[in-house]
C-alpha cells in the first residue's frame, strides 16, 4: 500500500480503540494500533471510493476507502505518527485493596500502597479516585457508611505516606457494584475492597 508521509498528524481514541489518523496533501490513512491492554478493536473506513474494515493491529487503509487494509511497516508508523504516539496520555491504572471484616487492610493490600504512590509520581497533574465497597452482610445504609470509612482510610494512608496529587475524589459504593455477585447477607472477601484509580 503506497502511503505517503505527511506533515499533519493527530490521534483519536474512541471507545478504548486506539488508532491514528495521518493526513497529507495527496493521501490520508488510518492505522489500527493495539490497545495498551493487549486487545485490538476494529474500525470501518468509509470514503468516496468504498468501505473497508480494519481489524488487525498494524494494518492501515486509505481514508477514501479505495484499498483493502494492508500491513504498515513499524518504522513507517513511527515516522508518520511518532510525535502523536509520544503525546498520548498514560492509561489509567487501577489497584484493588482488600479488607478484613472491619476497616483493616489485608497485609498484601497494605503492601501495595508504595506501588500506588510510585505510579502517581510517574504522572503529571495526577487525579486519584478512591472508591469504597462492601460485601452484602448487614444493612445497605450501614454498608454505604462503612465503604466510605474504608475509602477515607485508604486516602489518608496514601497521603500520610507521601502521595502527591492534583485532584482526589473519595466516595462510597457500599454494597452496589459487587466484584463477586452474591445474595444478601453473604460474607465475600473480594467485595470488601477499595478501588484506587490513578490517572
Amino acid at each position: 500500500m503506497p502511503f505517503k508521509a505527511g506533515v499533519f498528524r493527530s490521534f483519536l481514541i474512541p471507545c478504548m480503540l486506539a488508532f491514528l489518523l495521518q493526513a497529507c496533501a495527496s493521501e490520508s490513512y488510518i492505522v489500527l494500533l493495539e490497545n495498551p491492554d493487549g486487545h485490538t478493536g476494529a474500525v470501518t473506513v468509509s470514503g468516496e471510493k468504498g468501505k473497508q474494515l480494519i481489524k488487525k493491529a498494524g494494518d492501515g487503509a486509505l481514508l477514501d476507502g479505495s484499498q483493502a487494509p494492508a500491513p504498515v511497516a513499524a518504522d513507517k508508523i513511527r515516522e508518520d505518527f511518532g510525535e502523536a504516539m509520544a503525546a498520548r496520555p498514560k492509561v489509567p491504572k487501577r489497584f484493588i485493596l482488600y479488607f478484613q471484616i472491619d476497616t483493616t487492610l489485608t497485609a498484601e493490600s497494605e503492601g501495595q500502597l508504595p506501588t500506588i504512590i510510585a505510579e502517581a509520581a510517574s504522572r503529571p497533574a495526577v487525579d486519584i479516585s478512591v472508591v469504597g465497597h462492601t460485601d452484602t452482610m448487614g444493612k445497605a445504609d450501614e454498608n454505604a457508611a462503612l465503604a466510605l470509612v474504608r475509602a477515607t482510610l485508604v486516602a489518608n494512608l496514601l497521603k500520610d505516606k507521601g502521595l502527591k496529587y492534583h485532584n482526589m475524589t473519595v466516595e462510597s459504593h457500599g454494597e452496589r457494584n459487587l466484584l463477586i455477585l452474591t445474595p444478601n447477607e453473604v460474607y465475600e472477601p473480594k467485595n470488601r475492597r477499595v478501588e484506587v484509580s490513578v490517572r
